[in-house]
């Protein structure tokens, strides 16, 4: 059965707040952890040419010192690595994880992600890499090939863990809002925390029955449930009630309506991931 949890982590502000709320997951549902460290290529060893048109005896000597600095930065680079995991492996031990497995990998995120996924429950990752530091408006490419990718839910960590306990649930009928009731439905997170399903449109019966659907299928599964209806644009409805209702989770299905859904993600969904202050949890 898959029953481990995957955290990515770069050693950005957002890989602290991961581990706890990966250990917070994995507590509910008593999984063992995989943390993953991945080297980029450039910080795995990959050569460095610079030398150009220099003379033979100049361009040598040059490839001789570009050679030893890029031994340097290799040898730096994991050893940053394996302190980002071992710090990670603390957290989550204090947090009441056990099993912790550790992975630092080179190369390309996603190829590491793949090599390790069978077993994979779920999967966390900050909200923005190292590189992009605050970046506003920005979603990390990184985040996003791993929710096109991921056939997990994927857990979108803020940058600042806080105890969560009330849920906001943004349901449109789609399909991987649906997916992400019935997986919610049955899943030990949910069991005792109270979700608001919100569904937002202008047609205000048709919302309410989508709702109410929704609600519905929650309560059969014994999981404390209420519908809420809106008129607006959703990203804006969600900000507003995130901030004024202080909920402390996000959930909603990666894709929405969309003809380009396969394409990329849903509009609703980049929004609130950019914006949102709270972990969002993604359902395909």
């Amino acid at each position: 059965m898959d029953n481990k949890i995957l955290a990515l982590l770069d050693g950005s502000d957002y890989s602290h707040s991961v581990c706890h709320h990966t250990a917070w997951i994995a507590q509910k549902l008593g999984s063992s952890v995989d943390a993953m460290h991945v080297l980029g290529r450039r910080e795995g060893g990959q050569k460095t040419d610079l030398s150009g048109n220099l003379a033979l005896g100049a361009r040598t000597a040059l490839l001789t010192e570009l050679a030893t600095l890029d031994e340097q930065r290799a040898r730096l680079a994991q050893a940053k690595g394996h302190a980002i995991l071992e710090d990670a492996k603390v957290i989550l031990e204090q947090d009441g994880v056990a099993g912790v497995k550790l992975h630092l990998r080179k190369g390309d995120l996603l190829e590491a992600v793949q090599a390790v996924e069978t077993g994979v429950r779920a999967i966390t990752i900050g909200k923005r890499g190292e590189a992009h530091g605050y970046a506003d408006g920005h979603l990390g490419s990184n985040l996003e090939r791993i929710i096109r990718a991921s056939k997990v839910p994927v857990f979108v960590a803020s940058r600042a863990f806080k105890p969560i306990f009330k849920v906001l649930v943004a349901y449109d009928g789609s399909a991987s809002a649906k997916v992400a009731i019935d997986r919610m439905a049955g899943s030990a997170v949910f069991a005792d925390l109270p979700l608001t399903v919100l569904c937002v449109g202008q047609d205000a019966a048709k919302v309410q029955a989508t709702a109410e659907q929704a609600v519905a299928k929650l309560q059969r599964a014994d999981v404390t449930a209420t519908a809420l209806t809106a008129k607006g644009e959703p990203e804006d409805v969600l900000k507003d009630l995130v901030t004024t209702e202080g909920f402390d989770l996000l959930v909603m299905g990666a894709y929405g309506h969309s003809r380009i859904r396969s394409l990329v993600i849903g509009s609703t969904t980049t929004a609130m991931i950019q914006t949102a202050g709270i972990p969002v949890l993604l359902y395909r």
